[in-house]
């Protein structure tokens, strides 16, 4: 899995890793060679061997953790902007329907805090958030489409909409 596709190392992952490197550090001066320790290690001789290069250049700080590859791209402050706006409705964002789908919120996102989310990563979001989907009850589809709801109700107890992926979840 890709960094795109929500894929990447927790942070746990990211020291183990960080351990690895520190251990070929000590490999290295002792002289072994990539081979040797890319087996000890379970690893790529391709990856030894950057490792090399980058301890020959930088010395052994430049195969430390260097963190998350990326942070999120709204901040706490700014997700709570966003539900504010959700909470205005689609209409107050220029759609005539009362449906939010992923599409919109994306734009919505994009609009106010010029921010590019891929579709996946806007629903990503929401779910790290406390939304999930809620389908509508059969016979109530043609009053009310379904959405995204906040698992505490939102704030004044009624469920706050959000975003509806086209064709359910």
């Amino acid at each position: 899995m890709r960094y795109a596709q929500g894929g990447g190392l927790t942070a746990e992952r990211r020291e183990f890793r960080a351990r690895l490197r520190l251990q070929a550090v000590e490999q290295f001066a002792r002289g072994e060679t990539n081979a040797v320790i890319a087996r000890e290690l379970r690893v790529s001789v391709r990856s030894v061997q950057r490792w090399r290069k980058s301890w020959r250049s930088d010395g052994a700080r430049a195969l430390g953790s260097k963190g998350p590859a990326s942070r999120p791209r709204l901040s706490p402050a700014q997700f709570r902007q966003l539900e504010a706006e959700l909470a205005r409705g689609p209409a107050a964002h220029g759609w005539a329907d009362r449906r939010w789908t992923l599409e919109r919120i994306q734009t919505v996102i994009a609009r106010r805090f010029h921010v590019t989310y891929t579709v996946q990563g806007v629903r990503k979001m929401m779910r790290r958030h406390g939304w999930s989907y809620a389908a509508p009850a059969p016979k109530a589809a043609e009053r009310k489409a379904g959405g995204w709801v906040r698992a505490d109700g939102g704030r004044d107890g009624r469920p706050a909409r959000a975003p509806c992926p086209p064709g359910g979840e």
